[in-house]
Order: C-alpha cells, then structure tokens, then sequence
C-alpha cells in the first residue's frame, strides 16, 4: 500500500521476540527504510526496539543517512551538489575523464558518462550532456527566433560550448551571428570533445569572440535583431548579467522589434530571483514574458527563459513563423506546438510571477 498522506501508511507491526525476517533484497530493504522513516501522525508503535533487541532497520537508515555526499566523482558516479538548489543532489555514472583543468575563471570538465554521452561540467555543475542539451539548446535559441518576423543579425552571448549558435544557424535567413564568450577553455574542449555541439562555430555566417559578453555590447546600438543570452548560474563569472545595468545595455543594442532571451533559472527553485528579474525587465522592455523546457539533466528537471521585446507588437507564445520541413525535421524537441505550450506555467509560478498571456489574435 502506498499512499501521498503519510497519516495512511499502514500500520507497523509490533515488534515481538517471537519472530524474526531477514530481509535481503536491497529494493526491499530500501522500501522498507522509507515506511519505517516516513512521519506518522498519531502513531503509538513508533518505540524505541525492547532492552536487548537487535538494531532495528530503522536505526540502520539513521546510520546510513547520518553521512554527507562530497560533491564530485565518488566510485564512478558524478555527484552534483551546489548550495544554489540545497537539500538535492544529481548523479550520473561516468565512464572516463577527457579532460580536467581549470580556466581563468573556473574549473572546466568533460566527462564520457554510460547513459548520457559526453558531459561538460562548470564548477561542479552539469552544462551540457549529449543526451539531453537538445531540449535547451533548441527551445532557447528558437522562441526568440520564431518570434521575429525576419532576424537577420544575432548575437549569442556565452554559449561556449556551441549549441545555441549551431541552433542559430539552422535558420536560413540569418546572415550573420557573432558568440561571444568569456571563456577560451570552455570554447575550446567544446571544440575537441563536443564536436556534436559545436558545428556552428565553423558556419561561414558565424563568428566567435573570447571576451566579456557585457563590454562587448556597450558600445553596440540598434544592431541585432535578436539577443540570446545563454549564461551559467549567477553564482559564478555569469553574475553580471542578471542585473538591471547589463539588462538596459541589451536594450540598446537590440534593433527597433528586437527580441532578447535569456536563461531563467527554474521555476521550482528560484521563483524570487526570477520574479526579480521580470520586474526589473519590465521597466526596461515593452512585452517580457517566461517559457520554460524539460531537460533532465538540470536542477529539478527544468529551466526556463526569460523573453523581451523592444517595442510593441510581439506576442511570445504565438510563433511569428514556422520552420520548414526540412528545418523541423532536423530538430528533437521545438515545434510550434512546444512553442506555444511553454509560455503555460504551473499555476504556483504564473501567480507568483503575475504572468497573464494575452489572447492570441
């Protein structure tokens, strides 16, 4: 019997010397863990084991759950944990190391993993696996650009690993896109190991440029089409774009019509800086909306992107243009379909966020 009200577990046994079970089988020994640890409202049998019993399963639990994860490699699994999403950790069985150094700005890692392809880490925390990057990679770069009637110019900042200007350059249309990036390193091993990533670095429309993504703009006005911001975490080299300063030097730099998207944390975890985060961008842009996508590999099995248009007249969830079929065939998760169905929030976060879509004409 399972039950989501801990006060309807059934009821434990008593506990008699008369009997005992051995219990072997690992899952069953787990299952059990949880009945005996689950809270129970009311509960009179949940006593201590009588003078001279052996240890109970429950008091092995205790003992086993007393020790901390390191976070890192432990006996062939990955183990990420980052006070940024606390109390959970994510694991991923790796099979060898490609490469570990460190940057000028943090510590850079690629892994062969057993069921998620090759795996870069920044600080710890998981970027990008070959199994799963698509789901970001895709929806990140295209809401913008489907919600443009005809971008022409982009700009990706961060991005090093190369996913989201190979997305950019699907698009036919687009006759030049610059990445710029903060970090050789990362540009680099992308290169090397994350060839799969990578393959818009050597489109001729395209150019790459290891610098500071925010000095980078400044001196940009009215220039792109379409901003796209793919940062890491703002606990790290990336904090300077989630403030109001770099927030208004996009503003500047976008064209008349101009669309920015940027990385927007996860809704399970960071509705407060997200809701931070859409206030200041309302002062600053005329429509900024919230999307989210799927992607397991990331904290909680979500993230999401924050969406704003310099003037009137885009409404995000109704897609401006549709791919071809050969574009969409090309592609594993975006359609105009998921387009539109990533702007509907769970109603914690669209009430939390005072999100109201309007009607689509």
């Amino acid at each position: 019997l399972i039950s989501r009200d801990p006060c309807t577990f059934p009821s434990r046994p008593p506990q008699t010397a008369s009997r005992t079970v051995a219990i072997t089988h690992p899952f069953t020994q787990a299952l059990l863990c949880l009945w005996l640890l689950a809270p129970s409202c009311g509960a009179t049998d949940c006593q201590a084991p009588p003078h001279g019993s052996a240890p109970s399963l429950r008091e092995g639990c205790d003992a086993e759950m007393s020790g901390e994860l390191a976070a890192g490699v432990e006996k062939g699994w990955f183990l990420e944990i980052n006070n940024q999403w606390p109390g959970q950790a994510m694991g991923i069985k790796v099979t060898k190391s490609l490469f570990e150094g460190k940057s000028d700005y943090q510590d850079v890692k690629v892994f062969e993993t057993e069921t998620y392809g090759k795996m870069m880490v920044l600080d710890g925390v998981i970027q990008t696996t070959q199994r799963d990057e698509f789901s970001y990679h895709e929806m990140i770069a295209n809401l913008p650009l489907f919600s443009h009637p005809n971008p022409e110019k982009v700009c990706v900042i961060g991005g090093g690993d190369g996913g989201v200007l190979r997305e950019v350059m699907r698009h036919p249309g687009v006759k030049s896109a610059v990445l710029c990036d903060i970090d050789a390193v990362v540009i680099e091993q992308s290169r090397i190991h994350l060839k799969h990533i990578s393959v818009g670095f050597d489109d001729p429309r395209s150019e790459v440029l290891c610098g500071d993504g925010f000095a980078f703009l400044k001196d940009k006005k009215g220039e792109y089409d379409v901003i796209i911001v793919d940062s890491s975490d703002p606990d790290g080299p990336a904090g300077a774009l989630f403030g109001e300063e770099f927030y208004k030097v996009v503003q500047e730099a976008l064209r008349p019509g101009g669309i920015v998207c940027a990385q927007g944390e996860c809704q399970w975890l960071h509705l407060d800086l997200i809701s931070s985060m859409m206030a200041c961008c309302r002062g600053i842009f005329s429509t900024v909306q919230y999307a989210y996508t799927c992607i397991p590999t990331y904290p909680s099995g979500q993230i999401g992107f924050l969406l704003c248009a310099k003037g009137e007249g885009t409404t995000f969830h109704a897609p401006a243009r549709k791919p071809t079929p050969e574009h969409q065939d090309a592609m594993q998760y975006y359609s105009s379909d998921m387009h539109r169905a990533a702007f509907v929030l769970p109603e914690f976060a669209r009430k939390r966020l005072a999100i109201t879509l309007p009607p689509i004409a």
